[in-house]
């Protein structure tokens, strides 16, 4: 007793603690039986494994711990699939991994883990290594009142900790491998790959329900739920991205334990809605969301956008934001970059239009009106998150682009399309004029006028200033873009003033391979294929992918 009680104080893996052993006999915890898989049997391809992950998991079978690819990875090589992440697990602790890689680094408060880095810059790969975790029951944890904000002081020192909902705040403390399995979530992501031997080793039966497309818990649902309700948005994840169905006692608790997710920090909300959209299963995410009952009332931004009966509506906006996520999807499907800017910019466009006209009816000069409605709106519908200072700007970016897209006389549109992120406002421009939000002859100009020569551009600003200067004589006015199917239902005014010195920069959007940088010979760019015709162009953009 006195034996486990240093180990774990010094971090090494020990025998399951006495009271997480009678919580795992009453049911909650299933620790499970060890079945070994051969590769006649489970099938999996080796050309399908990444080397990087390998060489870790040899590195530390040659130091003498026992390790293993496992979860989501696993998963998706019985599936046929090439995994786009791999995690390793291992009976090594996190500081006994970082010295053996020259570039590892521990990371994480409530799970410790260890980041093994190779490459750099935009090529780098990072293998997630963690250590096997005991099975400690909620009784055994020390408590506390708040959570990881309010609650620092308590939490700093301890290895396991959780809420007074039962939520886990903290999950430190080493334990073996049968263990290890017993507390991960799904049974289709409790496997572990040995890639020397070709074995996989399966505690609860993941190895069947991944033949019979089955997304089933470990243990006792509501509890587990109750331990971490992400968990929840993990179930409609898994479900939408690999076609399978909740197993009836894992999906009877899910409802209930909906209004636990108000008490899970905003910014790992956030981090699961962009999984949950952005990687390659969009439309599918949000049938599952309101197949669950999940449709609305989770997450602010679909509040925006969906129906009252969770779905994507009819009308023009609800076309927008559903050719954004196709987009999106087919992006991903093509192995291309995708950004959460341009995707979150669609998403909520219809609300910044509505609160931009509101302003403007009120008297504000339409450029100020237009800063107002973004910082409204992203302080009602995102918050504070990390990183929000760049994913801003990105956003902000894209929808103060659209006004100066009206304006096509002076240096405005040489100006323009020098923009870091002109592609993405173009390419925004463009999902506009295909749902009738304006006129696709705007866009027309703007393609020719980017890809022409110098000569060519002239004629361009000439030709619209011209038509400019017929519109007025003829009692017109200021030539105005007007939307044909408003996304808001209202008529919106072109833009004036000083545009381009009242928009706030961002940074060049990372999916660079998209634009055009400076070449001399310039190819017409196509545009996209009507719906059903497959193919075109889609939102630049890169940024986050899937973790499981």
């Amino acid at each position: 007793m006195i034996k486990n009680l240093i180990d774990k104080l010094l971090g090494k893996p020990g025998k399951p603690d006495a009271k997480a052993g009678a919580k795992a006999k009453s049911g909650a915890h299933a620790l499970g039986k060890r079945v070994e898989i051969g590769a006649a049997e489970h099938g999996i391809d080796p050309e399908l494994l990444d080397d990087r992950a390998v060489k870790v998991v040899r590195t530390l079978s040659d130091a003498g711990f026992e390790a293993y690819i496992v979860g989501g990875a696993v998963r998706d090589l019985l599936l046929g699939r090439r995994p786009k992440d791999f995690d390793v697990a291992t009976n090594a602790t996190p500081e006994q991994v970082k010295g053996l890689f020259r570039r590892a680094f521990i990371i994480g408060r409530r799970f410790r883990i260890v980041h093994v880095v190779y490459g750099r810059g935009r090529e780098h790969e990072v293998i997630e290594v963690s250590t096997f975790r005991a099975l400690l029951a909620n009784e055994a944890a020390e408590q506390v009142s708040g959570n990881e904000k309010t609650s620092k002081d308590e939490l700093a020192g301890k290895s396991h900790v959780v809420d007074a909902s039962g939520r886990v705040l903290r999950d430190n403390v080493w334990g073996p491998q049968i263990e290890d399995a017993a507390r991960r979530d799904f049974t289709i992501n409790a496997m572990y790959y040995e890639p020397q031997r070709e074995l996989v080793v399966d505690y609860h039966g993941g190895f069947a329900d991944v033949k019979k497309r089955v997304l089933r818990m470990i243990g006792d649902p509501e509890t587990r739920y109750r331990e971490d309700p992400v968990r929840i948005l993990r179930a409609v994840r898994f479900a939408a991205k690999l076609g399978f169905e909740l197993e009836p006692k894992t999906r009877a608790p899910v409802k209930a334990m909906i209004p636990l997710l108000q008490n899970v920090p905003i910014s790992r909300m956030f981090d699961e809605m962009i999984k949950l959209l952005q990687t390659g299963h969009s439309l599918a995410s949000l049938d599952e969301l309101r197949k669950q009952g999940l449709g609305r009332g989770v997450f602010s931004i679909l509040d925006a956008v969906l129906d009252e009966k969770g779905a994507l509506p009819d009308e023009a906006r609800g076309q927008f934001v559903r050719r954004a996520l196709e987009d999106t999807d087919r992006r991903v499907a093509e192995g291309r970059s995708v950004a959460p800017s341009f995707m979150l910019a669609c998403m909520l466009w219809h609300e910044v239009q509505g609160r931009w006209q509101r302003l403007r009816d009120g008297g504000e000069p339409a450029v100020p009106a237009l800063q107002q409605a973004i910082d409204l709106v992203f302080d009602a519908r995102i918050g504070d998150i990390s990183g929000r200072g760049k994913l801003a700007a990105d956003m902000r970016e894209i929808w103060m682009m659209q006004p100066r897209f009206e304006r096509r006389s002076g240096n405005g549109p040489y100006s323009l399309v020098e923009q870091p992120r002109y592609r993405a406002g173009f390419d925004f421009l463009l999902l506009r004029a295909e749902v009738g939000d304006l006129d696709m002859a705007l866009v027309d100009w703007w393609e020719d006028f980017a890809l022409g020569s110098d000569e060519e551009r002239r004629a361009l600003v000439e030709q619209a200033r011209e038509t400019e200067r017929l519109q007025r004589k003829s009692g017109g006015g200021r030539v105005r873009q007007v939307a044909k199917g408003a996304l808001s239902g209202e008529v919106r005014p072109a833009a004036s003033g000083a545009e381009a010195s009242a928009e706030e920069g961002g940074d060049a959007d990372e999916g660079a391979e998209d634009e055009r940088e400076g070449s001399p010979a310039r190819k017409r760019r196509r545009r996209r294929k009507p719906r059903g015709g497959g193919g075109g162009s889609a939102p630049a953009g890169s940024g986050a992918v899937d973790a499981g």
